[in-house]
């Protein structure tokens, strides 16, 4: 990922200035800084003076009780606005759905050497379907994505839930699902990635994810100004094609109170190739956050946080298509260990 990639995805404006970047990824938080007041009193003096003694000072009058003459909380008789995240839970997933893009704002799941040794589902009996939990208007439809050119991408892979058929259904929920590019990216590249997030369960006990769409700024190249520019699809056009997808992945070691591997990454959505490294694709967990407008570790601390790409070797396995379906089908993949 190049640096001006990363210095979008923190958020980086042309006009930030000098060494704005550095500031920008500080995981500080920058402080205000306050004049402190100086003393206007003066030491006693050693001689006498005919000068007069200051009044005494008197406190404020208390202001009195402001009674407004409006009420613009009175629009909550009609109903509350928004945002609302549409917070589903199933069996395999749990998701926030961003009804404007019509795709999910986050999906997390969780995995571990024993959800993926199981197989008691198959894929061949499950068909993608629309959520019916989310409001009629507000949901994406299976025809929207009919001849728009992009995949339904799984943003939580069916393969992560083969311990059940009912959780395997589940993930073919279009609340699961967001416009990817097929070749090159859902078909590829992307579901290297997966394996890799797969293959942790063979270091660590207990593997979370979260995934989820961006829509990043890119640069004018007419008059060098940054702007937010994606592609709706559907009919009428109302599912967004996000720009990128990120993954969030906490690597348990299974300890009460235990260390945590935190690994960050931000993925175009555009073809890749196969020999371009993971790890260049890294980015640090506030860069997503930023970019994101969400938070992700906020209730872990610094001391138990390790950096995944320095506990295990953070890189792809290219496996073929038709390879990965016949798993899919419910063949095991093979236990293979991340080189550390």
């Amino acid at each position: 990922m190049s640096k001006t990639t990363l210095a979008i995805i923190a958020g980086v404006s042309a006009a930030a200035g000098a060494g704005a970047a550095a500031a920008i990824f500080s995981s500080r938080r920058q402080r205000d800084t306050f004049p402190v007041p100086q003393s206007t009193s003066h030491p006693p003096s050693t001689t006498t003076s005919s000068a007069p003694l200051p009044a005494p000072v008197t406190a404020p009058r208390p202001l009195k009780e402001i009674v407004p003459p409006v009420d613009p909380n009175g629009l909550f008789q009609y109903g509350f606005p928004g945002p609302i995240s549409d917070l589903n839970p199933t069996l395999s997933t749990t998701s926030a759905f961003d009804r404007r893009t019509r795709n999910p704002a986050w999906v997390a799941e969780h995995i571990t050497p024993a959800s993926l040794l199981a197989n008691n589902a198959d894929r061949r009996h499950s068909y993608f379907v629309e959520d019916e939990s989310i409001p009629s208007k507000f949901r994406a439809r299976l025809d929207d994505y009919r001849r728009s050119g992009y995949d339904r991408g799984h943003q939580v892979p069916a393969a992560d839930a083969k311990w059940s058929q009912d959780a395997l259904d589940q993930t073919f929920l279009l609340s699961n699902m967001c416009p990817q590019v097929g070749e090159g990216f859902n078909r590829d590249y992307w579901a290297h990635f997966e394996d890799f997030c797969r293959r942790l369960t063979n270091d660590y006990p207990s593997v979370r994810i979260v995934t989820g769409p961006l829509y990043l700024p890119r640069k004018d190249p007419e008059d060098g100004k940054y702007r937010v520019s994606y592609e709706v699809i559907g009919n009428p056009p109302n599912v967004a094609v996000p720009t990128h997808f990120y993954k969030i992945i906490f690597a348990e070691d299974g300890k009460t109170g235990g260390n945590v591997s935190l690994g960050a990454f931000v993925l175009p959505n555009a073809r890749i190739a196969n020999d371009k490294p993971l790890k260049d694709f890294e980015v640090p967990v506030e860069a997503i956050e930023r970019a994101s407008g969400l938070e992700f570790a906020t209730k872990l601390p610094m001391q138990r946080r390790r950096r995944l790409c320095d506990e295990v070797h953070c890189s792809i396995i290219v496996r073929e298509y038709m390879d990965r379906q016949k798993n899919l089908m419910g063949d095991s993949p093979t236990k293979r260990s991340l080189p550390r």
